[in-house]
């Protein structure tokens, strides 16, 4: 295992040039590899409290 201290601009940096030195298919596989990944990553989704109801809405105008 490596360590590397490096700022945020640098890390992304080299993950870019690591990627632009696969050639388009291992990037097309790679891609595809992410999107499998990220298929699997835990997510907290908001539930719909008004999921099961309806809701009304009357609108009334004020003739001032």
């Amino acid at each position: 295992m490596e360590l590397r201290f490096q700022t945020k601009e640098e890390s992304n940096q080299l993950q870019q040039d690591e990627f632009l030195k696969l050639s388009k298919v291992e990037r097309l596989y790679a891609f595809f590899r992410l999107m499998e990944q990220m298929s699997k990553f835990p997510v907290q989704t908001k539930e719909d409290k008004n999921k099961d109801n309806f809701v009304i809405v009357i609108n009334t105008k004020n003739d001032g």
